[in-house]
């Protein structure tokens, strides 16, 4: 097989792997209501966390941030093996990431991408994992807005990746233009949540609903 033939199919593996909306299935699974159906009516953890059921979010935080991992790491693992290149593993990135938007499972009709987006910047780096969730857990430690903390950590992740590129890991101009895209498709996500955040109506964690 080809290398050209074999970055479609991880492509579309990828794009199929994120399309799993694991908030409905695990909400299923565990005899919960559909997420779809109450809060802010997103297939995310934050959501499923609203059924009062703290094993599903977690375990639905797990598994979406683990469909962004998987194929971004088997691609930078074993893709050179086989022809795929940077090129082959910003697409599957930005796929999973596509697919947990946009699931073909579900009507085109998913989540923000926050974990997923997090998955595949563990599958890039550990490192880079680490410092954009680092930034996640400072924003949030000060000011207690979960939105502001996505968004904030999502719009320094391409920076992260630029900065230490070279020396904490390698950079691919490919993979920090997939990062920088996610980072703008989950701003654009968040745009309820910027408005409530302009007009001061944004809910703080742990001061009633979060609408995220």
């Amino acid at each position: 097989m080809n290398s050209t033939l074999l970055s479609i199919l991880a492509v579309v593996a990828a794009y199929l792997l994120g399309s799993l909306s694991f908030a409905v299935i695990v909400s299923r699974a565990m005899g919960l209501s559909d997420p779809r159906s109450y809060g802010s009516k997103n297939p995310g953890a934050t959501n499923v966390l609203r059924s009062g059921s703290r094993p599903a979010a977690v375990l639905t935080l797990l598994l979406d941030c683990a469909k962004g991992w998987l194929p971004v790491f088997l691609v930078r693992t074993y893709g050179p093996a086989y022809g795929l290149g940077e090129g082959t593993m910003a697409l599957v990135a930005l796929a999973a990431f596509a697919g947990h938007l946009w699931p073909v499972f579900f009507g085109f009709k998913g989540g923000k991408g926050v974990a997923t987006a997090l998955g595949v910047l563990l599958g890039v780096s550990g490192w880079l994992a680490l410092a954009t969730l680092a930034t996640w857990l400072i924003i949030v430690a000060f000011f207690r807005w979960v939105s502001l903390a996505s968004l904030v950590a999502a719009a320094f992740a391409p920076f992260f990746y630029l900065i230490a590129g070279g020396v904490v890991w390698e950079t691919h101009a490919g993979v920090g233009l997939a990062i920088a895209v996610m980072a703008g498709l989950l701003a654009w996500r968040h745009a309820a949540n910027i408005k409530r955040l302009i007009e001061g109506k944004e809910p703080r964690l742990g001061a009633g609903k979060q609408r995220t």
